[in-house]
């Protein structure tokens, strides 16, 4: 009997399509309980549809999407089980998407209580360990409109943990942040991963990639060019499409996040092979 994780999600062949352009071209994957996978790549490659069609917030043209072995039919899925399926995976977006009439602890405990149904003195103590866990305890009782950027993304990633999800899909929740505030919530998301949580990141900085992924995934033109192991992808890639995509951007620091020519820090990151 094998002593690998069990796979928690796999996709086979997926594809979605928004009218004649084609978004998501025959997607194969899988990621394995309390493993990181990164997904990256250019703008437009279908990373973010992706992590949408393994959440039903998008509905693949074709495909199949397993949960812990078992196929999802998603096809024929009443709104019950659909709803069932969402609150296994937490979702965290690059806006934030916080209720601004509800205070942050409000925000968080909304769908435990309405969803879950728990009671909502439980749901406020679980809530306020949440805010102390991602270091917000005193903004408790703050509007959204009085948060900065970084601290509105740590209420969005409390707000998912709070629904207890066994998978945490994040959709480029750095892109939109300062330098400092893309250094706090990667540190966050380290914690996160270093206790265990399975994610799934859509990300374009290569720097937190390396440190925190099992498995980065390269996405190009809606499908996986090329994954594996960060040291593999990053220093030896196979595919020339991966190689030219390396070779044109450098981290201008690391943890910033922002991508300019030149190499990984000034070093170059992939020597093309002759």
């Amino acid at each position: 009997m094998s002593d690998r994780p069990r796979v928690e999600i796999e996709t086979r062949a997926l594809r979605k399509s928004f009218g004649p352009l084609t978004v998501l071209d025959g997607v194969d994957f899988k990621v394995r309980r309390h493993q990181v996978h990164a997904l990256f790549g250019p703008s437009g490659s279908g990373k973010s549809t992706f992590l949408r069609c393994l959440n039903l917030l998008e509905y693949p043209d074709s495909g199949e999407i397993f949960w812990k072995g078992e196929p999802v039919d998603y096809r024929n899925m009443r709104p019950a089980e659909l709803s069932r399926h969402r609150r296994k995976m937490g979702m965290v977006f690059q806006h934030f998407h916080l209720f601004p009439h509800r205070k942050v602890l409000d925000n968080i405990i909304e769908g435990p209580v309405q969803v879950l149904g728990t009671p909502t003195r439980k749901a406020r103590e679980q809530g306020m360990q949440l805010l102390q866990q991602v270091g917000l305890e005193e903004k408790a009782m703050a509007w959204p409109e009085q948060l900065s950027g970084g601290q509105k993304q740590r209420v969005a990633i409390a707000r998912a943990l709070a629904m207890n999800p066994e998978v945490l899909l994040l959709d480029e929740v750095t892109s939109a942040l300062d330098v400092e505030m893309i250094s706090g919530i990667n540190e966050l998301l380290t914690g996160l991963a270093a206790a265990g949580m399975t994610m799934v990141v859509v990300t374009h900085d290569l720097d937190f990639a390396r440190r925190v992924a099992d498995c980065l995934c390269f996405f190009d033109e809606g499908r996986i060019v090329e994954s594996g192991p960060p040291e593999k992808v990053l220093d030896r890639p196979e595919s020339p499409r991966l190689i030219d995509f390396l070779s044109s951007f450098q981290a201008s620091e690391p943890g910033t996040g922002k991508m300019n020519k030149g190499g990984l820090y000034g070093r170059p990151m992939v020597k093309k092979h002759k």
